[in-house]
């Protein structure tokens, strides 16, 4: 049990702790509206990678064979997605107050939303598969997911934590419109990233 959970616990840390996309998505979210649908969005994306996770236990090299396939156009559709969330985002920045706050995003649509978007991304199911398989299928099981999970969610409510602390921080008019737009700058950069990548 320990070393199964310890092994996910390592994975999901290692799959969540690169600053990508989601993350600053999170972080704005958690800045821009509320440390609620930050960290729902966070959850949204722990969630995402449990999945993988279990998908990458049960499934292991025959998942990752079906996806390779689809990894390139699964990717231009998350990037085409980033790009979209990018353009609201920026958008939403010139907004009134009042027009802004009406149209927030809920916690279940922040969870919904990014959970979906990670699921866009094939690479961690077969960063996944790699590690289960590297080590024989060792270290699988309901243990390893649940340690990818936790440290994954861990990870994700620290950055909306983090986003929260920056929202308050910028609590003007002026300082909400910086963070929309440096947040939009950013997912708008992964996106393009992520294609040439």
């Amino acid at each position: 049990m320990s070393a199964s959970f310890l092994a996910g616990l390592v994975a999901g840390y290692g799959v969540a702790l690169p600053m990508g996309a989601i993350g600053v998505l999170i972080a704005g979210l958690s800045a821009r509206v509320s440390l609620r649908v930050g960290a729902a969005a966070g959850l949204g994306a722990a969630t995402a990678d449990g999945v993988f996770a279990a998908i990458a236990v049960i499934g292991g090299a025959a998942v990752a064979a079906l996806i390779e396939p689809i990894a390139g156009p699964l990717r231009w559709v998350a990037a085409a997605v980033l790009l979209v969330l990018a353009a609201i985002t920026a958008r939403g920045a010139f907004r009134a107050p009042g027009e802004r706050e009406q149209r927030a995003a809920t916690p279940v649509r922040a969870y919904a939303g990014v959970l979906g978007l990670t699921l866009l991304n094939p690479a961690t199911v077969i960063y996944f598969a790699a590690l289960v398989l590297g080590k024989g299928g060792e270290g699988g099981g309901a243990w390893f997911v649940t340690g990818v999970f936790l440290a994954s969610a861990s990870w994700q409510l620290l950055i909306a934590g983090g986003g929260s602390l920056i929202g308050r921080w910028l609590t003007g008019e002026r300082g909400r419109v910086i963070t929309a737009l440096v947040s939009s700058a950013v997912i708008a950069v992964l996106a393009i990233k992520l294609l040439a990548g």
